[in-house]
């Protein structure tokens, strides 16, 4: 069955929300990945990834990644002053997300 859109606005939100849910999904998997690598170079005492890096990584879609790598894995769980930042970031990405979905619809 074939579905059929009622108005063009109506394709195109399911349109952009469908690209923003597979950029999410892959920034999260690559940000999951960040958090790994700096966690095994931290356990190893070898050059980590910078905070920067792992925020821009956030701020671009990867937080739920982030949040659940840094969950599982216990890295960055414990300093403060990365959590807020990382919180801001997220806060961020939904709210540019939402003005994406809300002026898409326009």
């Amino acid at each position: 069955m074939r579905r059929e859109w009622n108005t063009p606005s109506e394709k195109l939100s399911v349109t952009l929300a469908l690209i923003i849910a597979a950029e999410t999904f892959f920034a999260s998997v690559l940000t999951a990945v960040f958090y790994w690598i700096d966690k095994r170079a931290a356990r190893a005492g070898s050059r980590r990834i910078p905070e920067k890096t792992l925020l821009l990584a956030s701020v671009l879609g990867g937080w739920p990644g982030g949040y659940l790598a840094g969950q599982k894995l216990r890295h960055k769980t414990a300093k403060v002053s990365y959590r807020v930042q990382f919180a801001i970031a997220a806060v961020i990405h939904v709210v540019a997300v939402v003005a994406i979905l809300w002026f898409g619809l326009r």
